[in-house]
């Protein structure tokens, strides 16, 4: 019982709740345009929660395999689980938690092709590709975040979306972007307390191979457009008479204080004290924002405005 628990905290499940929302939301908008098939969304959201375990516990390895491991300044919100370097967990145990937790998750796509498509196949292998490739290659090129965001971002809101409608359209589509931008800004805030570690990593991720000012000015920028493109998918629906965002989406304006605090964070990337604080903002505000939008649709079903 005690391995079993550190297999499943190798996974990080603290952080597996964004692939919760992230069911949650792709679920509704499924649900939204007529479609809704619990089974389909139950066992969707299960492989997403194991890929994003998966990714986790590789990461874990390939971290402690290079080094970095040793080097960061942990965090609740960064730095790993920390069970390899602090000898709870054999190096081997994590990689087999990762290789596990993805053959699990790939038998599950696999019967979401028999099931719904050969259509899905193409999502799968781009998503498996940002899983497989993400440590050891992907973080060794210039803005590397652009990776989860696809990967755990836009990825599982098109692949919800098709498990339930059998198809892709450009309503989620548009609905995904946000997800991915947040997606990508939770990687780039949480790598400013590595960034030290990982450069001696040889890790080429923004606040590395840009600094730290930039890297900020980054993050606050695409928060910002998160809002930006939201209000002008509303403006569009209002304008248009067709919905291409519902207009309950802005109740997503109810996170905007957590984004405040975690813009106003990373402008202090020099303070822990003050810098900790702001990724935990962040994260709230990332997972708000993406259920809050769910929310909307099913108001929007409920309470049509458009």
């Amino acid at each position: 019982m005690k391995k079993l628990i550190l297999w499943i905290r190798e996974t990080r499940p603290q952080f597996l709740f964004l692939s919760v929302v992230l069911t949650f939301l792709g679920t509704s908008i499924a649900w939204y345009y007529g479609s809704f098939n619990l089974f389909h969304a139950f066992l969707a959201g299960f492989g997403l929660v194991l890929t994003h375990g998966s990714v986790n516990a590789i990461n874990d390895y390939f971290d402690y395999k290079s080094g970095i491991d040793l080097e960061v300044t942990r965090t609740p919100f960064s730095g790993g689980s920390g069970l390899v370097p602090e000898g709870k967990l054999p190096l081997k145990q994590a990689l087999m938690v990762g290789v596990v937790t993805s053959l699990v998750a790939l038998a599950i796509g696999i019967y979401f092709v028999i099931e719904t498509g050969w259509l899905l196949i193409p999502l799968l292998v781009v998503a498996a590709l940002c899983l497989v490739l993400y440590t050891p290659v992907i973080l060794k090129t210039p803005w590397p975040e652009w990776s989860p965001g696809l990967g755990l971002g836009i990825l599982p809101l098109l692949g919800l979306y098709f498990v339930q409608t059998g198809r892709y359209d450009w309503m989620v589509l548009i609905a995904s972007v946000p997800s991915g931008i947040l997606v990508h800004n939770l990687l780039l805030l949480n790598e400013f307390p590595d960034v030290e570690a990982d450069r001696k990593g040889g890790r080429k991720t923004t606040p590395v191979l840009f600094g730290m000012e930039t890297a900020g000015t980054l993050f606050r920028a695409a928060t910002i457009s998160v809002y930006l493109w939201i209000a002008g998918c509303v403006l569009a629906t209002v304008v248009s008479g067709i919905l291409v965002m519902p207009v309950y989406s802005l109740i997503t304006l109810l996170a905007l204080p957590f984004a405040i605090k975690a813009m106003q964070g990373s402008k202090e990337y020099g303070d822990m004290s003050r810098l900790v604080p702001s990724l935990g903002s962040n994260v709230i505000f990332i997972l708000l924002t993406q259920s809050l939008l769910g929310a909307a649709y099913i108001l929007e079903k409920f309470f049509p405005l458009s």
